[in-house]
């Protein structure tokens, strides 16, 4: 998965000439302190790098378009040490296109009451220098994180790096390459959507390929490649002697490599595919498919191009973190009164970086598509906090839509289903949640996390210019509803 250690924050603090000399240096200083105790933190998984003051309109405007140009840098973490009048900033933040994050600190973190005096004032002047700043990023309509309270505090350094985390999904959407093998899925609406506005809007590309395509690149993967591969399932999964010597795990193997290849080959972070186009392939996908979510790739079902490259940016996001994420389908319900809850799984495709325990590598038929039956990794998920995310288009917008729900034990063996599956309980509860995510017009496609929260979502549609809608614990119906209003009037 993505290194986030090998990018960047910059951390830019503003001043401005009126206190003298001694004082700017005090500012550096104490910035490069900051930024180097940031940057090694545990809660940041990105690099901060201290960039020198900026006290005038032409600095702050060539640290904003260097930010712009430099690859490694994801995001601006802007902070006034003293006050730093707002007028200057207007030029460089219009031309800045990185996400900001202002961080609303100081350097001390208690007024030193005995020692305090005019010179101390003008140096520590966050707490009216940030609004003045503030004032004007409002005034422009700038989508940018706020994090307030003082640097060394872990609940601040958790946001920033939390916010950190969201800067890299989003920066890795940037030029990204996402491939969809065929079409949409006949007929089906919420999977489908205009690439041409994705593109705008988020930055990564969507093309299609013939199934054609991809058949010829299987077809020339090696037998002695298979034969690794076909070992390499036998130590990492539960796995009969019977399959080990069927012909159909070798099939597996063989489309998983020439997946692979086709991906690398092509630069691409993502991928769907579709049952109902599988000329010249001897099966769907089922194991190469949650193996290459696992190594990092974003997938989705039925050509379903949106959750694909929603998958994947949210696996850079939770890069390093415990837990996993994975496209998902909400596809039945337990509608016990006492103990609702939902099924999530898919026809195969679930990726095992949110197993519990070791996988068992299976062969089952499948029902549909008309081809041979092919070969999965089956598992339960572990309990947890989790959220459910959904990437829809409106027609005159995109939504992002989340449901923090928990997931669950099953309470019983489920002998006879031969998927990866994972239980959950939606909140506030099975009803409101799920009237609330039909009247929002959520797909049956998410992404299910189990190591991110709707806080890095919410930033994340923020850099997006997205609207984002929240299912959560406080959810009541009548203001959600009212909420989708007032969301359509300001769109």
């Amino acid at each position: 998965m993505t290194d986030l250690k090998k990018l960047e924050i910059w951390l830019v603090t503003g001043s401005q000439h009126l206190y003298g000399e001694a004082a700017l240096q005090q500012v550096a200083q104490h910035s490069r302190e900051i930024a180097a105790a940031i940057s090694g933190d545990s809660h940041i998984p990105v690099t901060v790098v201290c960039k020198p003051i900026v006290t005038t309109p032409e600095e702050i405007y060539a640290v904003c378009m260097d930010a712009n140009a430099a690859a490694s840098c994801i995001g601006v973490v802007v902070w006034m040490h003293t006050f730093s009048p707002a007028k200057m900033w207007i030029r460089g933040l219009k031309a800045l296109k990185k996400p900001v994050c202002h961080l609303h600190t100081q350097y001390n973190r208690d007024i030193p009451w005995n020692d305090i005096d005019m010179d101390f004032m003008n140096l520590n002047q966050s707490a009216h220098g940030d609004r003045e700043l503030g004032f004007m990023m409002s005034r422009m309509r700038m989508n940018r994180k706020v994090i307030t309270g003082h640097w060394k505090d872990p609940e601040v350094l958790a946001e920033l790096g939390a916010w950190s985390r969201v800067a890299a999904g989003w920066h890795d959407w940037q030029g990204a390459r996402f491939v969809r093998f065929g079409d949409n899925m006949r007929y089906v609406a919420v999977t489908d959507g205009d690439k041409v506005e994705a593109e705008s809007v988020f930055g990564f590309a969507c093309n299609t390929h013939g199934i054609g395509d991809l058949v010829a690149v299987i077809n020339s993967v090696p037998d002695h490649a298979v034969k690794a591969l076909v070992d390499e399932y036998a130590d990492a999964y539960t796995i009969s002697a019977a399959l080990l010597n069927d012909a159909a795990l070798k099939d597996a193997a063989r489309i998983e490599l020439g997946l692979k290849a086709f991906l690398e080959d092509g630069r691409y972070k993502g991928f769907s595919d579709t049952f109902e186009d599988l000329h010249g392939m001897i099966q769907l996908p089922g194991i190469a498919v949650q193996r290459l979510m696992q190594a990092g790739y974003g997938f989705a079902g039925e050509g379903d191009w949106k959750t694909a490259a929603l998958v994947r940016a949210m696996k850079v996001m939770g890069s390093g973190l415990p837990g996993g994420n994975s496209f998902m389908e909400d596809y039945t319900y337990h509608f016990d009164p006492q103990n609702p809850m939902v099924l999530g799984a898919h026809m195969l495709e679930i990726c095992a970086s949110i197993a519990d325990g070791k996988p068992s590598c299976e062969k089952h038929p499948l029902g549909i598509g008309g081809k041979a039956d092919p070969v999965r990794l089956v598992f339960n998920t572990a309990a947890g906090a989790a959220i459910n995310a959904s990437l829809v288009d409106m027609g005159n917008r995109f939504r992002l839509l989340v449901n923090e729900v928990e997931a669950v034990t099953p309470p019983h063996h489920l002998p006879k289903l031969p998927v990866a599956r994972v239980l959950w309980k939606p909140y506030p509860d099975m009803k409101k949640a799920c009237t609330a995510w039909i009247l929002a017009g959520g797909a049956h496609h998410t992404c299910f996390s189990q190591n991110l929260t709707s806080v890095h979502l919410q930033d994340f549609a923020d850099m997006a210019g997205i609207e984002m809608v929240l299912i959560d614990k406080h959810t009541e119906l009548r203001t959600f509803r009212n909420e989708l209003r007032w969301n359509d009037a300001a769109y």
